[in-house]
């Protein structure tokens, strides 16, 4: 099987391997497994001997996967991981990769509402079968969560303004729609700025219909128990929320940045950053795939216990 490059292009996927530090007979896991770009060409450098896990809770990635004796896929959030492994005997992996983006293929389905080029319902679930829709968000949220959302998660300047329309125009009839969002917040938008405003508004609603943050943190927090000493954390993060937090955790331990220590003063870090700045892909690839302009790649190692 080719990497399905139709359904999403795998990003800095050289990079990634290479931070992964594969070992052929190890254990690696792919907890977004989407096309299955960046899986596959995991799962072509392991032996017999070595597996390769991956997760994905969109229904649609599923049709990516291949049969073989030493892959599994896990059809679920990756803020399940540590169970899943213990369902599995795995209590320990040699690497982690976590490609935080939305897929290629999740943008370009009219039908899922992540664009803001189609007009189509208001949806924007990774998950199909899960309760919270975009269409919730915005017509039931209280202004004041809606600002808060649109604020912390999007960097909104104007979000009180924007909360306020959105509330006062649904009193009238339900925003059911992408395009009737667009067309209630352009007044809104910065000149010669709007593609970026309406984009940073549907990644605030999208993070808040996915609980983005939360599932981030609560894999990250499980990562250090999964790993083996020596063991590679690789995470591509698309915006400077989910950077922060990988960040703080990969250079602190912590989720908040703090320096944590023990009863007798030593710093609790479970990890030593392979690369103390992010890695940004290479012009060349921005060209041939522009959803890769704002990925920055981190990458630690688990310390000896």
């Amino acid at each position: 099987m080719e990497n399905n490059t139709v359904y999403h292009i795998p990003v800095m996927l050289s990079e990634c391997l290479e931070g992964l530090n594969i070992h052929p007979d190890g254990v690696y896991v792919d907890v977004t497994f989407g096309g299955g770009g960046h899986s596959r060409a995991i799962f072509d450098r392991l032996s017999e001997k070595g597996m390769l896990i991956s997760f994905d809770q969109d229904p649609d990635a599923a049709k990516n996967t291949w049969e073989a004796p030493n892959f599994k896929f896990v059809p679920a959030n990756f803020s399940f991981l540590a169970n899943h492994l213990k369902l599995m005997g795995i209590k320990q992996v040699d690497g982690i990769l976590a490609d935080l983006g939305v897929s290629s293929h999740q943008f370009d389905a009219e039908e899922r509402g992540f664009s803001i080029r189609s007009n189509a319902q208001l949806d924007m679930r990774m998950n199909q079968s899960g309760e919270l829709s975009a269409f919730n968000v915005v017509n039931e949220y209280p202004e004041d969560q809606i600002s808060r959302l649109l604020h912390v998660y999007g960097e909104i300047k104007n979000s009180r303004r924007v909360a306020a329309e959105i509330v006062k125009a649904r009193e009238v009839r339900k925003l059911k729609t992408t395009g009737e969002l667009i067309d209630l917040i352009a007044p809104f938008a910065p000149k010669f700025k709007e593609h970026k405003y309406y984009a940073q508004i549907f990644q605030a609603i999208r993070i808040e219909v996915n609980q983005e943050m939360p599932v981030l943190e609560r894999f990250l927090e499980q990562t250090a128990d999964v790993l083996k000493p020596g063991g590679r954390l690789v995470v591509m993060s698309y915006h400077s929320l989910e950077d922060r937090l990988v960040k703080n955790y990969m250079k602190r331990g912590s989720l908040t940045g703090e320096i944590t220590k023990d009863f007798f003063g030593n710093i609790l870090k479970p990890f030593t950053e392979v690369n103390r700045h992010p890695i940004a892909p290479a012009e060349q690839e921005i060209e041939l795939n522009q959803r890769a302009r704002s990925a920055k790649l981190r990458i630690a190692e688990r310390n000896e216990r």
